[in-house]
């Protein structure tokens, strides 16, 4: 039987949120201060004109600095289209924007190591561009539908402390209480939870957990703010580290609002394409963090 000590949850909840307010606070304000130096403009044009790896670069740098969630960035994909941008580069873009992001890397960092964090952003990066070139090879760039992206702005931001200010507070009411979930989740389970029970079904190198935590992920809309101090508790507990990797991309790249979205602008058979891709990348990420 299991008892929860109510105690050590509150305890636990709050070191966990006091940790990720200084540092979720402090980054997203440097964050946000610097991209008034970032030429988006220019980046969107180098994107349709240089050579395709030079694209698929500069998209990964576009995607690092663009929205957390994985719905923010259809809107950014719609524009990239109808400004005639490749579809390998934009799909680029679209694999790699909702899990690449400066303020959650950084945070990673802090929680889960700089190891895990540099392993992470190579392997999501390699994949999003191999899955995006792929998805253009063979032939998907036909299941785009004709949308007209309305009430875009995508003007470029000037270096500006009170407007670094400004974008930090309202990613605080839009982000941050992701956080705070998440880390009202990774108490519970800290203090819930028995370390023996993790340890013995989701520790090890059980292979099978890997793919499913990639499906089990793909519907739920969880952000990786919110997976962050989840992830560090079950760490702690004894869960594998490739099953956690893969429920933290799966949730992050896809979801159903998401998928909603992604229904207006993209053909059924692309749609599919797209959580197909997600589970892969899920998956095979998953299993690198088992070997690395």
């Amino acid at each position: 039987m299991w008892v929860v000590n109510w105690i050590e949850v509150g305890k636990s909840f709050l070191s966990i949120a006091l940790e990720l307010t200084v540092l979720f606070i402090g980054i997203s304000f440097l964050i946000n201060l610097i991209q008034g130096f970032i030429p988006y403009e220019k980046m969107e044009k180098w994107m349709e004109n240089s050579h395709p790896l030079v694209s698929a670069l500069i998209a990964l740098a576009f995607a690092f600095i663009t929205p957390f969630c994985s719905c923010s960035t259809i809107p950014v994909v719609v524009n990239l289209l109808n400004k005639k941008v490749r579809f390998g580069i934009v799909m680029i873009f679209l694999f790699s924007s909702p899990v690449l992001d400066p303020t959650i890397i950084t945070l990673m960092v802090a929680i889960l190591g700089v190891k895990v964090a540099a392993i992470y952003t190579i392997i999501t990066s390699i994949l999003s561009v191999i899955i995006g070139f792929t998805l253009e090879k063979i032939g998907f760039a036909n299941q785009v539908r004709n949308v007209v992206m309305k009430g875009y702005d995508d003007t470029q931001k000037r270096f500006n402390l009170k407007g670094a200010l400004t974008e930090t507070i309202q990613l605080m009411k839009t982000v941050y209480p992701y956080l705070i979930i998440g880390a009202g989740i990774g108490s519970i389970i800290h203090g819930a939870v028995p370390t023996t029970w993790i340890s013995t079904y989701m520790g090890g190198d059980k292979w099978w957990l890997v793919p499913i935590a990639a499906i089990i992920g793909i519907p739920l809309y969880i952000r990786l703010s919110t997976m962050i101090p989840i992830s560090q508790i079950m760490l702690a507990k004894g869960m594998a580290l490739g099953p956690v990797m893969a429920l933290m991309i799966s949730s992050a790249g896809a979801s159903l609002p998401e998928l909603t979205l992604l229904n207006s602008i993209f053909k059924k058979k692309l749609v599919a394409a797209f959580v197909g891709s997600v589970f892969l990348m899920s998956t095979i990420s998953g299993f690198l963090f088992y070997v690395v």
